[in-house]
Parts: C-alpha cells; sequence; structure tokens
C-alpha cells in the first residue's frame, strides 16, 4: 500500500493501480468516455485528465500510475476547462439529432454532457463532415459520422474476439473507424457477431433495424405471425425494460409478445431440445465409425453459433467437415413452422410470417444464407435482436411489469431445462453430454445437479473427460472409452482450438464453440453494457431457471417425441436432413 492525496484527502491504495481506480476505491468519480475496465485502457479520449502537483501536463487517469506521496486533483478549475474543451471538439463533428438518433437517452456522449455542462458550440464554425454511412451487411449499420474514434471497438474486434477486420484509416482529421480500405463489413471478413456493437458509446455502430419489418408484417392480414425467443433473452430482456440484471421476465415475455399481435409465441428452446437429439446422434454415428475402423471426422464441433460458423468459413475453411450439420435452433424451429405445424393446423406454408428474438446481429445474416431457404421459402423471415423487441415492447406502450405470466404455445413451445443452458458458454456441451450419456449407459449423468462443474463459468478454455463404464449392450465396443470435450466461448479461443486440430494434435472428440465471449448471454444484441458482473448474473438466472424444472434432459421432452412420432420418424432421418441440417462454405478470407 502507498499512500497519496486526491483532492486534498490523504488515502492509502494499493501500489500498480491507476488514478482512476484508486478514485473508484474512494468513491471519488472521474468522469470517462473511451475506458473499459477490464478492457480498454488506452487513454484516447482525455475526458478523465486530472491534475498531478508537480506534472506539466494533465494526465489520463485512466493510464497513470499512482506513486507514492502523488497529490492528484479531479475537479480543479484547469481540469474542468480541459475536459469542457476535449468534449466540445468530439462535438465539432458530431451530429445534433440526438432526438432522432437510436441510443437517445441511452448514449454515454449525451450522458456525459450532462456531466460537463456544454452545448458543444464551441468549435461550430468549423465542424467537419465524415459521414459515411455502411449498411450492405445484413447484421451491422457502420456511421461514421458519429464515431468518436473511442477505439474500444476496435480493441474488442482485434484483442477480445482476435478477428481484426476493423482499425483506424487514415490520419489526422481524417481518421476513421473503417475495414481496410474502407470497404464495407459486408465485403471484410467480418463474423457479425456484434461485439464492436455493444461497446461503441454512441449510434456509429449499431444493429440493422428490422423493427421496421415486423411491424409492418403485424399489420398484415394475410400473414400468420410467429415470434419464437432464444434461450439467452429470458435472462437479458428485463434489463431493457428497468429490471436489474439477471432477472427472469420469460412469463411475462410470452404475454408481451401476444399483446403485440403475435398469432404464435413459441420457444427456440424447444427446437434446442431437438438439436440435442439431432448432434447427439450424430456425434455417436461418427464415434462408431471410428471404433469400427471407418474414416469419420473427429473432433466434431458445434454449429449453434452463426458468427462462429462465418469465422471458420472465413479463417478455417479447411476445417469446415468438423462442423456438425445441424442448424442453429432457430432455423430448426422456424423449418418446422412452415412444415410440421403447417401441415398439423393446416395453414399453408407460404402464409407465415416467423420473427426470432435474439440475443446475437450474425442471427440476421444467417436468415439470408441460400442455405437457410426451403423450397424457395426463408426458414425464418426476420430476426429483431434483445435490444429491438425491448424497444418495440416499449413503443407498444406496454406496461411490462404489471403483465401477467402466461406459457408458450404448444407444441413448439414445450422445452426442457437442458435447453436453458444453451444461452451460456458450456451449456450446449452439458445438455449433450446429459442426453449421450444416457443413452449410452441408461443410467443419468453422475454428477450434483446435472452440472459439469469443469465447463461452467468464463474461462476462454474449458475441459472434461467422461469414462464411459458398465454401457448398455447395444453400446459395448464403447465399454471404457474416455471422452474427451472442449468448451470456448470467443473466437480468440475458437483460433487456439482450431490450430490444434490443423496441426493434427486436438486430443478432443466434441468441441463446444459460442461466438461471444461468455456465450449468448453476452451476445451482440443483447443490452449494452455487458460487464462482468452482468455477465454472471445472467448466467446465474440461466442456470436457475434449468435447475426449475422438471424436465431437463433434452430426449425425455414429450413434444420433442411427438415431432418424431408424426413427422420426422427418426433423428437423421430423410426429412431431419432436409428441414434441420445444412452444410456450410468455404469462403476463406476477402
Amino acid at each position: 500500500m502507498i499512500e497519496i492525496q486526491i483532492n486534498n484527502k490523504s488515502i492509502k491504495v494499493p501500489e500498480g493501480i491507476t488514478i482512476l481506480e484508486a478514485a473508484k476505491l474512494n468513491n471519488i468519480k472521474i468522469p470517462t468516455l473511451c475506458y473499459l475496465e477490464n478492457f480498454h485502457k488506452v487513454g484516447s479520449c482525455r475526458i478523465c485528465v486530472v491534475e498531478v502537483e508537480g506534472q506539466r501536463n494533465l494526465m489520463a487517469s485512466c493510464i497513470t500510475k499512482v506513486a507514492n506521496g502523488m497529490k492528484i486533483f479531479t475537479n480543479s478549475k484547469r481540469v474542468r476547462n480541459a475536459r469542457k474543451l476535449i468534449y466540445d471538439l468530439i462535438l465539432s463533428d458530431h451530429p445534433k439529432d440526438c432526438l432522432n438518433c437510436e441510443r437517445n437517452q441511452n448514449c454515454e456522449l449525451q450522458e456525459l454532457g450532462s456531466i460537463i455542462e456544454s452545448d458543444g458550440e464551441i468549435f461550430k464554425e468549423y465542424a467537419m463532415s465524415k459521414s459515411s454511412i455502411d449498411n450492405e451487411s445484413p447484421s451491422i449499420v457502420r456511421d461514421n459520422a458519429k464515431c468518436i474514434l473511442c477505439r474500444r471497438c476496435i480493441t474488442m474486434c482485434n484483442e477480445v474476439q482476435g478477428v481484426g477486420v476493423i482499425d483506424i484509416q487514415n490520419r489526422g482529421f481524417k481518421s476513421i473507424v473503417s475495414p481496410y480500405f474502407n470497404v464495407s463489413m459486408n465485403s471484410a471478413s467480418c463474423t457479425f457477431c456484434g461485439q464492436c456493437t455493444t461497446v461503441c458509446p454512441v449510434g456509429a455502430l449499431k444493429e440493422k433495424d428490422s423493427l421496421t419489418l415486423v411491424w409492418e408484417m403485424l399489420t398484415n392480414k394475410k400473414k400468420r405471425m410467429v415470434i419464437q425467443t432464444a434461450p439467452a433473452i429470458r435472462a437479458a430482456l428485463g434489463e431493457e425494460l428497468g429490471y436489474p440484471p439477471g432477472t427472469l421476465i420469460t412469463g411475462k415475455m410470452a404475454t408481451a409478445a401476444r399483446l403485440l399481435g403475435f398469432d404464435d409465441v413459441f420457444d427456440t428452446n424447444f427446437s434446442a431440445d431437438l438439436t440435442i437429439i439431432e448432434e447427439g446422434n450424430e456425434f455417436l454415428k461418427r464415434v462408431k465409425k471410428v471404433i469400427n475402423g471407418e474414416k469419420a471426422v473427429l473432433p466434431m464441433i458445434t454449429s449453434c453459433s452463426p458468427g462462429w460458423i462465418k469465422f471458420i468459413e472465413h479463417y478455417y475453411p479447411e476445417l469446415v467437415d468438423h462442423l456438425s450439420t445441424c442448424k442453429s435452433p432457430h432455423m430448426m424451429l422456424g423449418a418446422l413452422v412452415k412444415s410440421y405445424y403447417a401441415e398439423k393446423i393446416g395453414v399453408k406454408p407460404e402464409d407465415f410470417f416467423v420473427v426470432s428474438v435474439m440475443p446475437c446481429t450474425a442471427k440476421k445474416f444467417e436468415i439470408t444464407r441460400e442455405e437457410m431457404f426451403i423450397d424457395g421459402m426463408p426458414n425464418v423471415d426476420a430476426v429483431l435482436t434483445t435490444r429491438e423487441f425491448g424497444k418495440m415492447i416499449r413503443e407498444a406502450g406496454i406496461d411490462f411489469k404489471n403483465l401477467e405470466d402466461s406459457k408458450f404455445d404448444d407444441p413448439l413451445g414445450i422445452s426442457t431445462g437442458a435447453a436453458d443452458i444453451f444461452a451460456t458458454t458450456g451449456g450446449v456441451m452439458e445438455a449433450a453430454i446429459r442426453t449421450v450419456y444416457e443413452i449410452i449407459t441408461g443410467r443419468e449423468l453422475p454428477f450434483e445437479n446435472l452440472h459439469i462443474k469443469s465447463i461452467v463459468g468464463f474461462d476462454r478454455i474449458k475441459t472434461a473427460e467422461l469414462k464411459l463404464e458398465n454401457v448398455l449392450p447395444e453400446w459395448k465396443k464403447l465399454e471404457g472409452f474416455v471422452v474427451k470435450v472442449a468448451v470456448t466461448s470467443g473466437l480468440v479461443g475458437a483460433a487456439t482450438l482450431l490450430e490444434e486440430i490443423k496441426a493434427g494434435k486436438s486430443p478432443y472428440h466434441f468441441i463446444e464453440v459460442m461466438g461471444c465471449p461468455g456465450g449468448c448471454i453476452s451476445g451482440g444484441g443483447q443490452p449494452r453494457m455487458t460487464t462482468d458482473e452482468v455477465r454472471k448474473k445472467r448466467m446465474e438466472a440461466i442456470y436457475k431457471e434449468d435447475e426449475g424444472k422438471e424436465l431437463r434432459k433434452s430426449h425425455i421432452n414429450p413434444a420433442i417425441k411427438s415431432l418424431y412420432d408424426e413427422f420426422l420418424k427418426e433423428p437423421l432421418g430423410e426429412k431431419s436432413h432436409k428441414y434441420l441440417h445444412t452444410h456450410y462454405i468455404k469462403r476463406g478470407k476477402q
């Protein structure tokens, strides 16, 4: 510990921390803009400057470490004037259309202005325009007019996700954040994970609007409107509607969807259970081949995350055969609505309009893929992010907090706890093992509360081993077989595991990859900001949802059993391949 002074108050703080961290420990507020705790500390905006006695220049508190005896002033006249000047400079070429901006009332630059009390008029006559809207991508819109060059998105794309498709282009006043050569996001090797949109403090990066289309279709009396909600939504949507992070609002969410005018309210959890049946059987089929001396591609890798799929297609196209051929759960459900459900209720497939509420911006791209069309029709017609769905509920004037709980509609609304945990890293793997282990041994997974602790949590790469003993007679060749699995979230971890496969050194049989750090609970379409604390609360809520259900294993879902009896007939069968499976593209880098 060392002793310093902040605003003439003597305090003791740990050696090696920054001035900003020292101030936070002592409940002293220093305004910031580009800074993000444990993520982005570059001092590029200089809003956090403080005065340090003996130093000629003001110091950026987010990157300046404390020293013994240091005397710091966080709100001197010099500091306040400097912050106001910096803020005015930022505003000098920033649009003033706040009322028309999607981030109005949820903008860090706007919030900062209320603290600094500046109108941004000082440099009005010198204002420059760098307006260049890139909306070619089906997932993300980039508006350089609103960019404040904080570089958060660059850190996210380059360091956290390891993709690196955006950076600072040009120099000085002509600087912009863009893919190289200022090509569109759609032309770059972008995965559309949307993590850049979650850290942008203003409206420079956002999801492509689908809300306008959905509102319009709700007035189309010729369409039967179907909505489905992903597992992660129930633990995050509440944040858009005034609840603290991690509040489960499952029942109210279903009620709100009906009030918005949707005819059928289904749960993507249903098809998450279905994914486990198809994916689990696909894995067992590959393992059987290996044991019988036949050729099979292992490790098999999960295919639920479209951002991750696009990543492997661009950066490791030679390894796409390792992917499960299963579509993502919401695409499966969309396909079933326009086949199984359409047949069941006597409605033409083309008369449905399927809307998916997803924690993900890459899902907006996914529904445009040619592989996701059957008989000329898209499996899913529109994707709303969690943020968009929250906005829709607010626009409709729904008093969400006072809604009664209701259930999802049958038959595509019944699910088990195994489906809920698809929302968080490790969840797909755990759900798969719950089913596969029981199929092979006839016994329930022998872990406390069915959780495999070594793959729970937010470590970049997590692993587990499971020895198969006392297997059922039909699986006798698997007696003593040790299944080795790995789990990762975020594309840096994915690249690490893929490099092992590429080098022929992967010890694993099954790998789960989620494109966003922490899994879908931290998706690019989730409420901002997804801090470590928020991520943890969402994860805890998801496990609580799982543990609160009577049915917690996908293969005992009665609605799934009926689906096979009435329509699919068998896993990996002819109809399953038509409606539930797909193939991938070797794109390579662009």
